[in-house]
């Protein structure tokens, strides 16, 4: 008799937990719904990724998911020409990267010469005037990205030694 009393007390305090764990799990999905319908706006606000930038070098735009690395940059500004190196760091895939620079720089006028793609790649691009090397090497948790830009000369000569 004792054990059917107990076995009754356990299956009611049983029963009770269960409706209790239902209540509950139903209220909580109600407000969940609640607060996600009101964050759905807000998250679509912010889809639109921000637009490239211009830094040093006012012919060569740059993906803002790049960060720029002042301690290995270094740029020289005259009123005839800017020159320099400008160092980037971010978390972008290299294809990505080289897929940017070749439509970006064809915008600017850029011509692209060469490149070579491998674990780093280097692109040559020239304009009249000027030279822009791009030399991106992807890294485990970020890429690097050099931007190297310098006045071509003006001289009769060709070839490398003169």
């Amino acid at each position: 008799m004792a054990d059917s009393r107990r076995f009754r007390i356990l299956v009611g305090i049983s029963a009770l937990l269960l409706v209790f764990t239902i209540f509950l799990g139903c209220a909580r999905l109600k407000t969940s719904t609640k607060t996600s319908k009101r964050l759905e706006p807000a998250v679509s606000k912010q889809d639109k990724p921000p637009a490239p930038l211009y830094y040093d070098f006012e012919d060569v735009l740059v993906p803002s998911e790049l960060k720029v690395d002042m301690k290995r940059s270094f740029i020289y500004h005259s009123s005839d020409f800017t020159a320099g190196v400008l160092a980037l760091t971010g978390r972008v895939e290299s294809d990505s990267l080289i897929r940017f620079f070749e439509n970006n720089m064809a915008k600017d006028n850029w011509r692209l010469v060469s490149f070579f793609k491998s674990l780093r790649t280097i692109m040559f691009f020239n304009k009249s005037s000027r030279g822009c090397i791009i030399n991106i090497t992807e890294k485990q948790f970020k890429t690097d990205v050099e931007i190297w830009v310098a006045p071509t000369m003006e001289t009769g000569e060709a070839g490398l030694f003169k």
